[in-house]
């Protein structure tokens, strides 16, 4: 970061003192700018509203292998050394399980960057070609992104062109919608049509096969622990079975001696 900082100014400084006039900086505020594009909030907010929802089904999955090692730790003294550890692997089978959902949902190449970067590049784009018309009207030497990694330890409102590049985009929009609107029909060419639905087709179906894959491995994690717990359940039902035999056969030896004693103390008598 101090790098691109001091090379930054070692270009400036060089421009400037080569220069004939004055150098013409700007720059633009790219959180600014989204912040104010209609279709990028909308966009953003279905965007927000997956991600809570799998982070809701991390939470979900982190709490309840959770609540699973912490019901194998109060069960230890019950179990034989071999059931502990063929748990503890299932327990373990399972979390791991767990985080490579995590990663495919969250990680550096999950659906949270990739989607956010989808939804991020148009604007980019437009801003990109706005700055490239302002910069050449007005002679601007250099623009800058404050919101990048170039650190910008003071900048003059003056300077700020956020604004203009915001004017620019609604403007382009604009006269797109009236050309749009005001085009006749025209007859598209069959194999053009064919290659773009084909296409379309193509990255709805890569699209379909991640979901399907994410809901598949969710799915099977749901298995695993409905697995897991009904094998818990019919051990703890079995361990609780035998205690009540074993309490069962106790008072039946406890009454057939108590009916011995009363036999022969009669016969005593």
């Amino acid at each position: 970061m101090k790098t691109q900082v001091l090379l930054l100014l070692l270009v400036l400084t060089a421009f400037s003192v080569n220069a004939q006039r004055g150098v013409r900086i700007g720059y633009v505020d790219m959180d600014y700018i989204l912040e104010n594009v209609e279709e990028y909030q909308m966009a953003n907010q279905q965007l927000g509203e997956k991600v809570q929802r799998w982070k809701a089904e991390v939470e979900e999955q982190e709490a309840t292998i959770k609540k699973m090692r912490a019901d194998l730790n109060a069960e230890k003294v019950l179990l034989t050394k071999e059931l502990i550890q063929e748990r503890e692997d299932e327990i373990d089978e399972l979390e791991a399980k767990m985080k490579e959902y995590r990663q495919d949902r969250f990680g550096p190449n999950g659906d949270l960057i990739m989607q956010r970067s989808q939804l991020v590049k148009p604007i980019q784009d437009q801003v990109f070609n706005a700055v490239q018309e302002i910069a050449a009207n007005k002679k601007y030497d250099f623009v800058f992104d404050k919101s990048a990694d170039v650190v910008m330890l003071y900048s003059d409102k003056r300077y700020d062109i956020s604004e203009q590049v915001l004017r620019s985009i609604n403007a382009t929009r604009k006269r797109t919608d009236r050309a749009t609107a005001a085009e006749q029909p025209k007859e598209v060419d069959p194999e053009l049509k064919e290659r773009q639905e084909a296409y379309q087709q193509r990255k709805e179906e890569r699209q379909e096969e991640i979901e399907a894959r994410r809901a598949a491995k969710l799915k099977e994690i749901e298995a695993r622990k409905k697995a897991y717990e009904e094998r818990r359940k019919k051990m703890l039902e079995e361990r609780e079975a035998r205690r009540k035999a074993k309490l069962e056969e106790r008072e039946k030896l406890k009454d057939e001696n108590t009916n011995t004693n009363t036999t022969e103390n009669e016969e005593g008598e």
